[in-house]
């Protein structure tokens, strides 16, 4: 049951939000802990204190709301991304700053990595999942591609990759890390990423070089 009480005297649309808010607060402790698949509508809503309807009031279904969980999620690491990538730091250093951020956020969030594997396994065996899946993974690569547009017309970084490109790139690495972390945790270093994405942008400037 979520102990997020409603405050008092909210406008019909702030209730709307904070009822909203709960139900994908709680959404990703139910699904993280049973599956999407042998999860229901109804664990989801008594978990945040709300009855079915109000589930089936804010979202079409239980897919469409495991989707929007996981965008909610992703915004947060965007945010988290984008003040990585606003100093004056070398991108080298930035990279591995992002990096940092991220396995912290992975040690804050545990279910993230259930989650996020969660949805791929479902796809693989639900081509309609997949399909909106696709949609939504496509909206995160593409403000993940922004970010580092942003970044190359900040600091002169062109690594002559296509920015969706570098974006998918990152996926998979981050991807790869949290594999790896939920199979075999004690052999990922707490640094692992923030070298990997050291590295990678280090290649990325090599790669501008050679090619100037």
């Amino acid at each position: 049951m979520s102990s997020q009480a409603e405050p008092q005297r909210l406008t019909r649309k702030q209730r709307q939000e904070h009822t909203r808010r709960c139900l994908l607060e709680s959404a990703g402790r139910v699904f993280a802990r049973r599956g999407l698949t042998q999860a229901s509508v109804d664990e989801v809503a008594a978990d945040a204190g709300f009855t079915k309807g109000a589930v089936y009031a804010n979202f079409g279904s239980k897919e469409e709301l495991f989707l929007q969980m996981l965008d909610v999620r992703f915004a947060r690491r965007l945010v988290d991304m984008e003040r990585a990538m606003s100093t004056d730091e070398p991108p080298e250093i930035q990279a591995r700053a992002a990096g940092r951020d991220f396995v912290e956020f992975l040690g804050s969030d545990p279910d993230w990595k259930r989650l996020f594997f969660e949805a791929a396994l479902h796809a693989s065996r639900d081509d309609a999942f997949r399909l909106k899946l696709q949609e939504h993974y496509a909206g995160m690569r593409a403000r993940m591609a922004d970010l580092l547009r942003a970044r190359s017309e900040a600091g002169g970084f062109d690594s002559g990759v296509p920015f969706d490109q570098l974006a998918t790139m990152i996926f998979a690495m981050a991807n790869g890390i949290g594999f790896e972390q939920l199979v075999e945790p004690d052999a990922v270093p707490d640094d692992l990423f923030s070298t990997m994405l050291e590295l990678f942008a280090l290649g990325a400037a090599a790669r501008q070089s050679s090619s100037t």
